[in-house]
């Protein structure tokens, strides 16, 4: 890992690394080990509901880097890859957090603080409009952030109309 702060455009000029991913965060490469096989076939599950039911002008992506452009150009910046994006479909390379309609982060108990919390936070100065984050404790929960005020945990099914009208069975994430 290089030993200085790195704006976007380094940070991705170093390309993918070989253990796990990595996410910038205040100039600082941060690593990410694999999240496991549970946390890999819900996310997959959950693209697939998805993807039956976004608008024609939106797209996912799993596991994909987003400039959350809370930096100015060169300065040390922040990009996280969230477990599921939903954005712009002619948004360019990287996608910025202005194409991005939707964030989905998978919450265990290794990464409950940080998605809760520190990615809330971020995604939120980043002006993305909506997070979800889904929790694959006991029961499934999804936890909506629209404006970044949380509404009550959702089990079962999750159904809303905003920021696109969508049903997502949570406990099929899992089976």
């Amino acid at each position: 890992m290089p030993g200085q702060l790195l704006s976007i455009e380094e940070y991705r000029a170093l390309g993918e690394s070989d253990r796990g991913f990595t996410e910038l965060v205040e100039g600082r490469v941060v690593p990410s080990p694999g999240a496991g096989r549970t946390h890999n076939m819900a996310a997959c599950r959950l693209a697939a509901q998805l993807e039956r039911q976004l608008p024609r002008g939106l797209a996912f992506a799993l596991g994909t880097d987003v400039d959350l452009g809370l930096a100015p150009l060169g300065e040390p910046g922040f990009s996280r890859r969230p477990d599921l994006l939903i954005f712009d479909r002619t948004a360019g390379d990287p996608i910025r957090a202005e194409a991005v309609a939707v964030v989905i982060e998978i919450a265990t108990s290794g990464s409950r603080r940080t998605d809760y919390r520190v990615k809330h936070d971020e995604y939120a100065d980043a002006g993305i409009p909506h997070y979800w984050i889904v929790d694959l404790g006991e029961p499934v929960t999804l936890v909506a952030c629209q404006g970044y005020h949380d509404a009550a945990p959702v089990t079962g099914t999750f159904e809303t109309d905003v920021p696109f009208p969508v049903k997502l069975d949570l406990d099929g994430l899992l089976s």
